[in-house]
């Protein structure tokens, strides 16, 4: 029998529909999860276990009359400390921000539509200071582990997030993306998660770091996500920048027509284009993802979109973005920073307003290249990242060349230049035991082709046996 923590939210769902499983057994079931994976993983920055209980106790009543709040009522839940959240501080992983200092009164859009659809809340969880790099660890919040190995991190900037839903601390879980930062911790840890069109969740405050930045669902499985979309894809006034309400329902899209990805037109990139050298089992693992969806009846092709690597212009965005964040802080809560955080500023306060937008011109030619590329090509697969989790504590691996996480990271920051939509799935273990991602790229509004083209390989068992070996 399935333990209460290892089910999905759609299958939890299913169960309080028929009576046999309630939202409070469920979340008490996440609380006690969360008290046996946080000493080893450090996944949450806070639990309010009074306040979920009281929800879930609410979302049971609701469920006893027939008349459920909404789409995830009762469904455990946890928010990267990034998102505001009613109720609570967001500390955003920084010495810099007093709990005590703010109102903490409102919810980011995304959170909102949560507690609109019945969500139980389970917590907050970590990120790196201001989201700034592809691992997790902070001044405040200390180092997060990976939950196959806590000696390696569990990626970032979601890493707690994913480490949440991969160890049963709750099926769903939100995450913000400005670099790979839903993506990496997906791959590291062997989840799901689902980087949207920018503007198709609204986002607030805006970000500093522009329109790179995006929200998405971190989760089990590609339905889960479609489920977590179809909640907070609602409007929300506080963004000028969100996208139109989408068109019909992303769960009814993945499954429509009986699903599938037959006649779908999948271009294959094993390195995109690069001189990123991808680790031989990570290639052996996304050419078996490829092969599958050939098997399921994709037409596939191996092929290179044929464009540059935008780094440098990756990083005079990101730069500037970080140096923003911290330009009103005085020189006693500079020294506070992360040191690489304080590094970075330093360069991002250094740039032009003529850098800024050369970078600008940089990404508007890839967003041509890249939508051109996709007139011929429905769906773009690539590895997530071209290796497995590495020691925890580092922003990049031992003895390697890379001075920053952009280094090791090559697939996932082009796509959020271009704002298009992009997910990892699990698609395999390393001979060590250690998750390997897909990405799934998709063009811009066509998040509901990478939704449907990941449910398809959940249905063909490509993350079998991707599961965490020493769960508490």
């Amino acid at each position: 029998m399935t333990d209460i923590h290892d089910l999905t939210a759609v299958q939890l769902l299913e169960r309080y529909a028929s009576g046999d499983l309630s939202p409070v057994e469920a979340t008490r079931a996440a609380l006690e999860r969360i008290e046996q994976i946080q000493p080893e993983v450090n996944a949450f920055s806070r639990v309010d276990a009074e306040a979920a209980l009281q929800q879930a106790e609410e979302s049971a009543e609701r469920w006893r009359r027939g008349e459920p709040a909404g789409l995830v009522d009762g469904v455990p839940v946890s928010v990267k400390d990034i998102l505001l959240q009613r109720g609570g501080p967001t500390l955003r992983g920084s010495l810099t921000v007093a709990p005590d200092g703010q109102a903490w009164d409102e919810d980011a859009p995304s959170v909102a539509r949560l507690r609109e659809h019945g969500a139980v809340f389970l917590g907050k969880t970590t990120t790196p200071e201001f989201g700034w790099k592809g691992v997790t660890d902070s001044p405040v919040y200390g180092v997060t582990g990976n939950p196959y190995d806590p000696r390696r991190t569990a990626g970032g900037s979601s890493g707690g997030s994913a480490a949440a839903v991969a160890l049963g601390a709750g099926p769903l879980s939100l995450g913000t993306d400005g670099g790979g930062s839903v993506r990496i911790p997906a791959s590291f840890c062997g989840i799901f998660a689902l980087k949207p069109t920018y503007g198709r969740v609204p986002l607030y405050p805006a970000s500093a770091f522009g329109t790179l930045a995006h929200v998405g669902p971190m989760t089990r499985d590609a339905a889960d996500a479609a489920l977590l979309m179809d909640v907070i894809s609602g409007a929300d006034w506080r963004d000028w920048s969100q996208l139109a309400p989408p068109e019909g329902s992303f769960q009814e899209a993945i499954t429509a027509g009986g699903g599938g990805v037959d006649g779908l037109r999948v271009a294959y990139s094993p390195a995109l284009g690069g001189s990123a050298t991808v680790d031989p089992e990570v290639a052996a693992a996304v050419r078996r993802a490829v092969d599958l969806l050939a098997d399921l009846g994709a037409s596939v092709e191996e092929i290179d979109p044929g464009i540059e690597d935008p780094v440098e212009a990756f990083h005079t965005l990101w730069f500037s973005g970080a140096a923003r964040v911290v330009q009103p802080l005085g020189q006693d809560k500079w020294e506070l920073l992360d040191p690489g955080l304080r590094d970075i500023c330093a360069q991002g306060a250094a740039y032009s307003a003529l850098h800024y937008l050369a970078a600008v011109d940089v990404r508007m030619a890839l967003g041509k290249a890249m939508g051109r590329f996709h007139s011929a090509y429905d769906l773009l697969v690539t590895p997530t990242l071209p290796i497995t989790a590495f020691e925890a504590g580092a922003e990049v691996p031992k003895g390697s060349d890379h001075t920053r996480w952009t280094g090791w990271t090559p697939f996932t920051y082009p796509f959020n230049m271009t704002q298009q939509p992009a997910a990892s799935l699990p698609c395999g273990l390393s001979a060590d035991g250690l998750p390997i991602g897909v990405q799934l790229v998709a063009a811009r509004h066509a998040d509901a082709v990478v939704l449907r083209a990941a449910h398809a390989l959940y249905e063909a068992g490509l993350a079998d046996g991707v599961r965490p070996p020493s769960r508490p």
